[in-house]
């Protein structure tokens, strides 16, 4: 399978190709990152170290010339202090910050995440962030158990390679692979879950994304499409939470009531255990979204029978502790940090944003 080349660069770093399964996949880096892994980052950066190899060229010359001159008595004693003068330099600094992985939403990809890459790169020089370029654009339309699936063999290296752990920044419906994740990987060490403005409790609303692929449904009568075995094979059914139908959705759910534990599956003591290894659940949403309905989805909130929404707290997920909310609030390790003002697809490039929600929690 031949590599995949952006249409245009990012505006800073390079582009690291990886290759997981029979998927090819593109790692971002920021300058900071590149430097932490060894790789010139910049013109300076090579002069100085050019700079400093002919230093150390000139002083051998001089000890040469030295050694004419002084007895080799001395100049044994000179080079018997050289280690201890090599012990004294000063290390360079190198910051130890958790490597950030970036999963993306419906129709989305990495490239829209140039603005969260510099902002990263600005506050936590030298952090590896990870952009997963896998099921964009439509084929984020895939099941999305597939996706988990592909997203899964993608981060497990990842997360191999930092035993100090990970942050996950999950935007939209990636919020939802992300959560799936942290249900079935047994080993995982995320350490901050950031989700922002995912429809974590479900969508249910008319949004320009529903209307482009259901031009002939409303929401009201979506369900017939959305609780049909082909309807959950489209990602948006795996998700679609109809209030006035549950039964249904309980019933024809292939995803969404599996992760939320709404419903009895043999993996649900496993799953919840799982997902309660993460250090904080970050969610991030806000009343000027546009597209998560109702948004306080964002924070699991969702409507009642008669589209009143009721809080998180309210929610019988949350109430039966199914896969584990309840427990996280307690020993309060949920973050919520809404938002006014922000559309939804500006959540990633809303410099007040990062630095108010996302920042803080990377450690």
């Amino acid at each position: 399978m031949s590599q995949r080349i952006p249409r245009r660069p990012p505006p800073l770093g390079g582009w690291v190709a990886y290759r997981e399964g029979s998927r090819v996949g593109q790692e971002k880096l920021g300058q900071a990152a590149l430097s932490s892994r060894g790789l010139e980052d910049s013109p300076r950066l090579w002069r100085q170290g050019h700079y400093t190899h002919f230093r150390m060229k000139s002083c051998g010359s001089m000890l040469g010339l030295w050694g004419q001159r002084l007895p080799a008595a001395w100049v044994l004693l000179l080079l018997s202090f050289l280690p201890l003068l090599l012990l004294a330099a000063p290390a360079p600094h190198r910051a130890s910050y958790k490597p950030v992985i970036v999963v993306h939403g419906l129709f989305d990809s990495s490239y829209s995440f140039r603005h969260l890459l510099e902002y990263i790169n600005e506050t936590h020089p030298g952090t590896v962030v990870t952009v997963l370029d896998l099921f964009d654009g439509r084929e984020s339309l895939r099941p999305l158990w597939e996706q988990v699936q592909g997203f899964r063999e993608a981060v497990v290296p990842i997360m191999a390679k930092a035993p100090q752990g990970v942050h996950l920044i999950c935007y939209s419906q990636g919020g939802l692979v992300c959560r799936a994740l942290l249900s079935v990987m047994d080993d995982h060490n995320v350490d901050s879950f950031i989700s922002l403005s995912s429809p974590q409790m479900g969508q249910y609303g008319d949004t320009d994304y529903l209307k482009w692929l259901f031009p002939t449904s409303m929401r009201s009568n979506l369900y017939r499409i959305c609780y049909s075995p082909w309807g959950q094979e489209f990602s948006i059914c795996n998700y679609w939470h109809d209030p006035h139908h549950d039964d249904l959705y309980l019933n024809a759910s292939s995803f969404l009531a599996l992760i939320n534990g709404e419903r009895d599956h043999p993996n649900a003591t496993v799953w919840r255990k799982n997902f309660l290894r993460v250090g904080h659940l970050v969610l991030i949403g806000g009343p000027d979204d546009g597209v998560i309905t109702p948004w306080q989805s964002s924070f699991f909130g969702f409507y009642d029978a008669n589209e009143t929404v009721l809080e998180m707290e309210e929610q019988l997920v949350y109430l039966r502790d199914s896969f584990g909310l309840k427990t996280l609030l307690a020993r309060g390790a949920i973050v919520r940090c809404p938002m006014a003002g922000i559309s939804h697809t500006a959540w990633h490039s809303n410099r007040t944003l990062y630095e108010t929600c996302i920042e803080p929690w990377l450690s």
